[in-house]
């Protein structure tokens, strides 16, 4: 209910003989005692309940020059506190807060805390290839059914089936501290040199292009369509930078993010229990791949250095993954 509308209510009351008090209770404390005293004073003196200022008296802070002024600050890129915006524009702090939620509808955010990557971490993008088929993952290490005795494992859950000839397709897929690449899915085919120079490698180059300028180093593992010398002869030519065959190590899963971490993200993304075919295998890696948190991605980059430092210190071994539980994303 409007002021307006409750002084209409008070002076009505008033002229049929009802007294400040009961006013006041029929009111259920909409306006205060006091204020209906006073209206009620107001009304004898002047025949009508006059306020000595419009209640909506125009603004001498919040102006539209104010307004403007303090959005144009949130637009540029070095940032100002409350405090110090207020003490430039010579008004109150609490006026620019007021600015900032009322008139523009800002809330205040904390800055999110994440590691900070190195150059070679935010220049780095990493590939690799894995099947996927219709069984679903499974990881033997991992998979446990935690029981008292073990005749109840069957009972809880603990087994995981598998077909003769699981449909299944090849997956490559890349990675960088921007995210992950389009996946390239080979239905019936597997991976070779040509297929991976002339389908692959493209993809690769625009995808790490477009995500990382054009100042990065394309790492892959040692596959052999990967050192096959046409491949090599390829990343030279047209790669800003590329991990050479003779610079890498021929087997390395502990040095690839998807190896130790990521193709384990995409495979608790997908909704195994709706994949029956092929067709709805493709369509769900694809819509997997946008799920992937990208949280998880940037930990899995930022890991590759810490892994490289361990297996450096390891003598170019692996990594006992034991010993470096907390490093290791399996």
């Amino acid at each position: 209910m409007k002021s307006t509308d409750i002084q209409k209510i008070v002076e009505t009351k008033y002229e049929n003989g009802d007294d400040p008090t009961k006013i006041f209770r029929d009111l259920a404390g909409a306006v205060s005692l006091p204020t209906i005293k006073l209206w009620i004073k107001m009304i004898n003196t002047t025949g009508s309940i006059t306020l000595s200022s419009p209640p909506d008296c125009p603004r001498t802070i919040r102006t539209n020059a104010a307004i403007v002024k303090v959005k144009n600050c949130l637009s540029q890129k070095k940032r100002a506190s409350t405090q110090k915006l207020a003490k430039d524009m010579k008004i109150s702090r609490t006026s620019v807060q007021r600015i900032l939620g009322e008139d523009l509808g800002c809330k205040p955010y904390k800055k999110t805390k994440q590691p900070k990557l190195t150059n070679l971490q935010k220049k780095l993008g990493g590939l690799n290839e894995k099947f996927f088929d219709l069984d679903g993952i499974y990881n033997s290490q991992n998979d446990r059914v935690w029981t008292v005795n073990g005749g109840e494992v069957d009972r809880k859950g603990g087994f995981h089936e598998k077909t003769k000839y699981p449909g299944k397709v090849m997956v490559w897929l890349g990675a960088c501290a921007e995210g992950l690449t389009t996946p390239i899915i080979l239905e019936n085919r597997t991976m070779d040199a040509e297929v991976y120079i002339n389908e692959v490698l493209p993809i690769a180059l625009e995808s790490g292009d477009r995500m990382l300028g054009s100042d990065w180093t394309y790492q892959q593992d040692g596959a052999r369509p990967h050192t096959h010398l046409l491949t090599q002869e390829w990343c030279a030519e047209n790669f800003p930078d590329f991990i050479s065959k003779e610079s890498w190590s021929p087997n390395s899963p502990d040095l690839c993010p998807l190896d130790y971490s990521l193709w384990n993200e995409l495979g608790q993304c997908m909704n195994w229990n709706r994949m029956t075919t092929k067709a709805t295998l493709i369509e769900e890696i694809k819509r997997s791949v946008a799920k992937v948190d990208n949280k998880n991605n940037f930990i899995s980059v930022l890991d590759f250095t810490i892994r490289l430092r361990i297996i450096k210190k390891n003598g170019e071994n692996y990594i006992h993954y034991m010993k470096y539980t907390v490093l290791s994303r399996i």
